[in-house]
């Protein structure tokens, strides 16, 4: 069986006792329904992770006794900030959990001309709580120990005209240039994808003034949940750590 991979937001040590957050308090105890003795990893972000046992199970209060450090990490050599078009239902969450599957650094989440969500004030800060979550289940998931950045979301111009020494990479079927034809990236690379219907003209114009490259991945247009999914697939395949 696999050993369950817990997030704890604290700080960790050999040999502490902690009390485990009640999100993860919850998927131990009421989902997992571990009992004591039951062996865990745990993670702070901070890179590595910490191997412990349960002392303490029941469906409120979790309590676990760290044992021993491994300095163990699974991030990959190219760092991917990706800007998502915001997009409606699932879609935005499944896109966020997979791009974290996939080893981006950091996501910006982007109000677009043609983005059909409205989020503001109190909505806006459930959503980007929600989304953290997610972020958070699938390092839980997938073994990475860092835990990639979800910015706050701001409107594609500001985004766009953040200072960057990134590759930029804007995703269009009418692009001349693959990915297998961009050169090596030396700070990364900085990829925007736009939300259903994609992004406007006046907004891969935008894109372009701002030092963004056209690259294309096939013929075929793909929906917004795939074509991140897509490109940085691709991108990990020749500069990153997917064989």
């Amino acid at each position: 069986m696999r050993i369950p991979r817990i997030y704890h937001s604290d700080a960790l040590s050999p040999q502490q006792t902690v009390t485990l957050e009640p999100d993860a308090a919850n998927h131990v105890g009421r989902v997992l329904r571990l009992g004591i003795d039951a062996p865990i990893i745990l993670f702070n972000g901070q890179g590595g992770q910490y191997n412990a046992i349960l002392i303490e199970s029941g469906k409120k209060n979790v309590v676990a006794k760290v044992n021993d450090f491994e300095a163990f990490e699974s991030e990959s050599p190219l760092s991917i900030h990706l800007g998502q078009g915001i997009s409606r239902g699932d879609k935005m969450e499944m896109t966020i959990q997979k791009a974290v599957e996939l080893g981006v650094t950091e996501i910006t989440p982007l109000f677009t001309e043609r983005c059909g969500v409205k989020l503001t004030g109190e909505r806006l800060a459930k959503k980007l709580t929600q989304w953290k979550k997610i972020v958070i289940s699938a390092c839980e998931q997938c073994g990475r120990n860092t835990i990639p950045t979800i910015h706050q979301p701001i409107s594609l111009e500001q985004w766009l005209s953040q200072p960057s020494d990134e590759l930029k990479l804007n995703l269009h079927p009418r692009a001349s240039y693959s990915i297998n034809s961009l050169p090596q990236p030396t700070n990364g690379i900085r990829l925007v994808i736009g939300p259903e219907g994609g992004l406007s003209d006046i907004e891969i114009e935008q894109a372009s003034q701002s030092g963004f490259d056209e690259v294309l991945i096939g013929p075929r247009v793909l929906r917004t949940e795939t074509a991140g999914l897509t490109v940085i697939s691709a991108l990990q395949t020749r500069f990153g750590d997917l064989g």
